[in-house]
């Protein structure tokens, strides 16, 4: 039986990424010579919202642009994908966000935001959008938001019995209210976690760890993103599910973890169970990483189909 067409409700950044090729990474105070300079459609936010959009869930972006030569691009990008774009807001004398993206060839990458109008995003905002979130079957928000905007959002979704995701990318440099921890699903990757929790990532036992203290911040179920280990789910109680992840050769890694936030939050709000949502949503990051950029990598449901029937 086909699941059901959830509505997703995107509140997030949206970014012009400009991606430069490189052999691979520079040092601090190096400079190395690059192959290529392309600029790509990005923001964790509108990644998430087109690959929502792409896996064949009604989504809706909430957002701000400014009014740079960039809006136009990103708000057709949007709405191109299939994603509504009506409660994207333009801020005048404001320039789009911006990220700044280095990819070596073995697919590593280094990133620098400039968050722009994405900056500009507030509860007055969140208010307005209330309806938005009140309708739909489940709420996504990222780090490339203020704060007390994401809050604003989280909270909205608690009062209103609408599940939700945090994907904690980037980690906010002042402290998260309780609202954030609030989230139904926290989802950092490595490096995120242990940025949360002073504790390092870098195996199943030490994630498991770091997704115990997470709870112990308040953060209900945790579905940590492991990179090539894959993603653990951890909720308060439970033993932790390990999902392994897909071996894939990866040429661009920039916007899997949005794949897989999308994929979880699709297939989760369409009647799966986490566990296979999450792996899912494995699936989708690592069809992402077979794709150069952010946007255009978002896959498809049969690519990731394709994957997950390719491992039984």
């Amino acid at each position: 039986m086909p699941q059901p067409i959830p509505h997703i409700v995107v509140v997030g950044s949206i970014n012009m990424d400009l991606v430069a090729r490189v052999a691979r990474l520079p040092r601090a105070g190096e400079t190395v010579s690059g192959r290529t300079l392309e600029s790509i459609p990005g923001g964790k936010g509108a990644n998430q919202a087109v690959a929502a959009a792409r896996l064949g869930a009604k989504v809706t972006m909430c957002g701000r642009l400014g009014d740079d030569a960039f809006a136009p691009q990103l708000r057709a990008s949007l709405v191109d994908a299939g994603v509504n774009a009506e409660t994207v807001h333009s801020t005048p004398g404001c320039s789009s966000g911006v990220a700044w993206i280095g990819v070596d060839d073995s697919g590593a990458n280094s990133i620098t935001v400039i968050a722009g109008a994405n900056g500009r995003v507030t509860i007055d905002d969140v208010r307005e959008w209330e309806p938005k979130i009140q309708s739909a079957d489940m709420v996504i928000v990222q780090g490339e938001i203020p704060v007390p905007a994401i809050a604003a959002v989280l909270d909205a979704a608690r009062r209103h019995g609408v599940r939700s995701i945090f994907d904690v990318a980037p980690v906010p440099t002042e402290p998260m209210p309780s609202e954030c921890w609030q989230a139904d699903i926290l989802s950092p990757n490595q490096t995120e976690a242990e940025q949360l929790t002073g504790l390092p990532v870098d195996s199943w036992m030490t994630a498991e760890g770091a997704a115990v203290a997470l709870h112990q911040l308040e953060a209900k179920t945790v579905v940590l993103k492991l990179g090539i280990l894959g993603a653990l789910i951890h909720e308060p109680g439970q033993p932790a599910v390990r999902v392994p992840a897909f071996q894939v050769d990866a040429v661009d890694t920039t916007a899997a973890g949005d794949a897989f936030t999308a994929a979880l939050a699709v297939a989760w709000a369409g009647g799966s169970s986490l566990a296979e949502a999450t792996r899912f949503a494995c699936a989708a990051g690592a069809c992402a990483a077979m794709t150069l950029g952010a946007q255009p990598a978002m896959p498809t449901r049969a690519a990731i189909e394709a994957v997950l029937s390719s491992t039984k």
